[in-house]
């Protein structure tokens, strides 16, 4: 049978960096093993969990490009399942009904705190004799007393937990809704998981999840616990040290497979290979290369990925997104350039694509705003003569692209004896409204003819003015 892998995400909040890793390292897993990967959504913390965050979540992994092939699974549509399991638990004598008060489990929570132990519960209605589904009550899980949990971790080794370490956990509530423990084991178990790819920090829930596997008779997956992820000041990612959530990157303009790539290398490695494709992810990716170290997020890193993949992918890709953020910016760009012949002329000059969409407005405005300082120091008297002669040839041209654009600019300079530089910088502020573009060729390519000859002749007028 080929691989099962899965992705179970709360949708407490947004999908976070680190989940986003987890993610992919569950689908490079399931595609590399020609296996399945299934998306699970674990909403059973009904209080917490939102619509608003499972959109989020869906949204994020669209965007990545992890498509799933099962899913997504929703455990709240499947309490009638839980509450069976928990019944077949309480026949086979693995679970037992606990009728402890809140204030008991309370006290005795003080209790041991107190006296500096472990919180715990103690087990009193474990060996009860009689049993009354009437009376308010939870679903304990009956752990085993004695011997240990072993298993064997794909990235952190042989793990062993004493069984006198656990306690009798709660598999359903008073309510009747069940735990998060359990509807793990029994979702792992229905949808056949033989491993499991997690964060570091479920570590402590496999022990008492092997257990209720073995009560159940189901198969033990293989567990690999991936290392956290740390800010650049060896604390925990958090919001404090800047974007953490998927969607935030994409808003912020960066590239679904620059994030991929650098969230993939941040834990594993495969030799010192930096730059990776999609497929080069797929056939390298292995659970013996994953590093049982935290690592460090280094957003100038991030950077620089994605101004190598702005700059080296097909630009027909870039365009895509550029096409999204100019749509965020209220930027109407279909009367504008061709989005591709943009991202050739700035793929060299930016960061991200909200970068790219912000410098290329004017592009596409119909009228634009000059910068006071760029107008004053270059829209001068003196070059008032030559951007007229400019305005009467480009009016004329018939032919609009760089090259014959550049000539036409060069000759213009050379009849009135100025340097190119001295003449397209004042013509590169009038028709951007700024000194800071593409060369002067393609700039007045992209922006158009009759775009160029409008701007060119307000600022003739304000040089008169």
């Amino acid at each position: 049978m080929s691989s099962r892998t899965r992705f179970a995400p709360s949708p407490t909040g947004y999908l976070h960096v680190g989940s986003a890793r987890t993610a992919l390292y569950c689908w490079l897993y399931a595609r590399n093993q020609s296996g399945t990967f299934i998306l699970r959504i674990e909403d059973t913390d009904r209080e917490r969990s939102t619509q608003e965050a499972v959109d989020a979540i869906l949204e994020s992994m669209r965007w990545l490009g992890l498509d799933y092939d099962e899913g997504p699974f929703y455990q709240t549509k499947h309490f009638v399942r839980y509450a069976e399991v928990a019944q077949q638990l309480l026949q086979q004598g693995h679970a037992y009904r606990c009728y402890c008060s809140r204030e008991r489990l309370d006290n005795l929570r003080e209790e041991l705190t107190a006296s500096k132990q472990k919180p715990r519960y103690d087990g009193k209605c474990r060996n009860l004799t009689t049993s009354d589904s009437t009376q308010p009550h939870v679903i304990r899980f009956k752990n085993p007393e004695a011997g240990s949990v072993v298993f064997n971790d794909a990235v952190r080794g042989n793990v062993e937990i004493s069984n006198d370490e656990l306690d009798d956990l709660i598999i359903m509530r008073t309510d009747g809704t069940p735990t998060y423990n359990f509807t793990v084991v029994v979702d792992d178990a229905d949808m056949k998981i033989d491993i499991v790819i997690r964060g570091e920090d479920h570590i402590a829930n496999t022990p008492r999840q092997i257990n209720i596997l073995q009560a159940l008779g189901a198969k033990i997956p293989l567990y690999a616990h991936i290392p956290m992820i740390l800010g650049d000041d060896g604390k925990r990612l958090s919001k404090r040290h800047g974007a953490v959530s998927v969607l935030q990157y994409r808003d912020e303009g960066y590239l679904p497979h620059a994030l991929l790539n650098y969230l993939v290398r941040l834990g594993w490695s495969h030799g010192d290979q930096e730059i990776f494709s999609l497929e080069e992810m797929i056939k390298a990716f292995d659970l013996q290369h994953i590093s049982k170290s935290a690592a460090a997020f280094n957003t100038e890193k991030l950077n620089w990925l994605n101004q190598h993949y702005i700059k080296t992918l097909p630009a027909i890709e870039v365009a895509r997104h550029l096409e999204w953020q100019l749509q965020r910016l209220n930027i109407e760009y279909h009367q504008g350039p061709d989005l591709n012949k943009i991202v050739a002329a700035l793929g060299d000059r930016v960061k991200t694509t909200l970068e790219m969409a912000e410098k290329s407005r004017y592009f596409f405005l119909e009228t634009i705003t000059l910068d006071p300082d760029a107008a004053i120091k270059h829209l001068t008297s003196t070059i008032k003569e030559p951007l007229q002669e400019l305005y009467k040839q480009f009016a004329q041209q018939a032919v609009w692209q760089a090259t014959e654009l550049h000539q036409l600019v060069t000759a213009v300079a050379e009849k009135f004896n100025i340097g190119l530089g001295k003449l397209a910088q004042p013509l590169r502020v009038a028709v951007t409204g700024n000194t800071i573009s593409p060369s002067i060729d393609v700039t007045l390519e992209l922006i158009g003819q009759e775009r160029v000859l409008t701007r060119l002749q307000a600022a003739i007028n304000y040089i008169q003015a």
